[in-house]
């Protein structure tokens, strides 16, 4: 093994007769380490996996042909000079401004130039005093000497470490104002806490079956030194660490779980969100949530029933409440079930899912029941709206009932949407204040009335008293909206 240990065909024994002598430099990267994998401890790795002066080795061949003549005699041989790569000694520069603040105390220019001519390093000077710039040159026997903070390091075990100030660093300390129009996580936390949620810390790393399975993931971001097999990969989702909470929970006889996590999902991504964070990659902050069980703890005020895909929608909506308009579409993931879940927007912007887990999965992980869950982006849930005043309404609010027979596939959301649309284009629906469904209505026999019937109830608002004439331009307007967006029709 070159630069640890001979080989025995090369070895002295009591017959040798002809001794070839060879001085080597052998780079420390290619040694160290080697000697510690091959279970070798020779003073050869010691020295070569540190550094060797290459600069002498010639001087060292000859000292030893000079040694092996004078004491056993003999004669010397031609010698083989060979050069192939060497190391190249890039000189390092020390400023004596970050000098002064690595060692925390100001040395000056010359004192530092005295200690370099001291150590034997040759060095070049650009400025003076705490502006002045160091170029050191390191020999071919210092390979300690790569970086600034080396030379740092010299400057002050030469000047004494007992001559450094033991001062401890100062440090304003203020009390921010907090932004009135951005919520911390903290408070997001607090919010799901009166909730009755409780917190989970997990750890990133995943099983790269959860990833497959929640998150649809076939090529997660794999860890090159993983601690344990179910955890050699990072998450891209918070949902395998609620599930893995939750059958923890089960496995202790818990019946009503409702939990959540705050914490980064790793994601491949080519956009560089932050520029302190390594490129290719994106570390989004989530919250998730689960629930599971009872809506409510037992008890003799009300019939036991288990959490369903509203309950958590209500959840959701009071922890959404300030940060945006939102709404929620019918929506498609790989861990929900396909008829029970909803992509989740705040101002028309994607913030998350909500839904009732697969069935599939429901089998697999040996629960009960499905759990419901969500998971939305921590940061756009940090907005927050700044409260607005409005007056008390100085005159009676009208209220106007329509119903409409449309096409059953039709949502609420949709429905719905439509109002508020003709409210902001439409100068007639202006005075509508409030828009509600009160009834919706699907006959078994279809040829009784093709389609469903949906009654909308309208709350007109206006600063005068209102009037006949306004109040029906208002549910024109609103019955052409439907017609031209829906192909709805008033019902008879």
């Amino acid at each position: 093994l070159a630069g640890i240990m001979g080989g025995e065909a090369t070895a002295v024994t009591l017959d040798t007769r002809n001794v070839y002598i060879e001085a080597a430099f052998w780079w420390p990267d290619a040694i160290r380490g080697r000697a510690r994998r091959y279970n070798f401890s020779t003073d050869a790795a010691a020295r070569f996996e540190r550094g060797v002066d290459y600069a002498t080795t010639v001087q060292h061949a000859e000292r030893i042909t000079q040694l092996i003549l004078e004491i056993c005699g003999g004669q010397a041989g031609p010698m083989s000079d060979q050069q192939i790569a060497l190391p190249e000694r890039k000189p390092v520069r020390m400023r004596m401004a970050r000098c002064a603040k690595v060692i925390g105390m100001a040395i000056g220019a010359d004192d530092a130039a005295k200690i370099f001519t001291r150590l034997g390093l040759p060095f070049r000077q650009e400025g003076q005093a705490h502006d002045a710039t160091f170029i050191v040159e390191p020999p071919s026997y210092r390979f300690d000497l790569e970086i600034e903070e080396d030379l740092i390091e010299e400057v002050a075990r030469i000047h004494g470490y007992a001559r450094i100030p033991a001062a401890p660093p100062l440090a304003s300390a203020r009390m921010l104002p907090a932004t009135e129009g951005r919520r911390s996580m903290h408070q997001l936390r607090l919010k799901l806490a009166n909730l009755a949620y409780q917190e989970t810390i997990s750890f990133s790393f995943a099983e790269p079956e959860w990833e497959a399975d929640l998150a649809g993931n076939a090529d997660p971001i794999r860890l090159l030194n993983p601690i344990a097999a179910q955890a050699s990969v990072m998450r891209s989702t918070l949902l395998g660490s609620l599930l893995q909470t939750l059958r923890l929970n089960l496995n202790h006889k818990a019946r009503r779980v409702r939990i959540f996590e705050l914490g980064r999902v790793f994601l491949r991504s080519q956009r560089l969100a932050d520029p302190t964070q390594p490129g290719g990659l994106d570390q989004p902050t989530r919250i998730g949530g689960l629930a599971y069980g009872p809506i409510w703890p037992t008890g003799w005020a009300q019939p036991e029933r288990l959490v369903d895909f509203f309950d958590v929608k209500g959840d959701v909506e009071q922890l959404c409440a300030g940060s945006g308009r939102l709404r929620f579409e019918p929506n498609r993931h790989p861990a929900l079930h396909p008829g029970r879940c909803a992509a989740v927007l705040l101002d028309e912007q994607v913030v998350g899912t909500l839904g009732e887990l697969h069935p599939r999965l429901v089998l697999k992980y040996g629960l009960h029941h499905a759990p419901i869950v969500f998971e939305l982006d921590a940061a756009i849930l940090q907005r927050q709206a700044m409260p607005s005043l409005q007056p008390v309404a100085r005159t009676p609010a009208a209220q106007r009932d329509l119903a409409f027979v449309l096409d059953p596939a039709i949502s609420a959301a949709r429905f719905l949407r439509v109002v508020d649309t003709a409210r902001a284009t439409d100068a007639r629906c202006g005075i509508i204040a409030k828009s509600v469904i009160f009834d919706v209505f699907q006959p078994r026999e279809q040829e009784s009335m093709p389609g469903k019937s949906v009654a909308l109830r309208l709350t007109l608002q206006a600063d005068e008293t209102l009037t006949d004439a306004q109040a029906d331009a208002a549910c024109a307007g609103i019955v052409e909206a439907m017609q031209r967006e829906l192909g709805a029709r008033l019902r008879a």
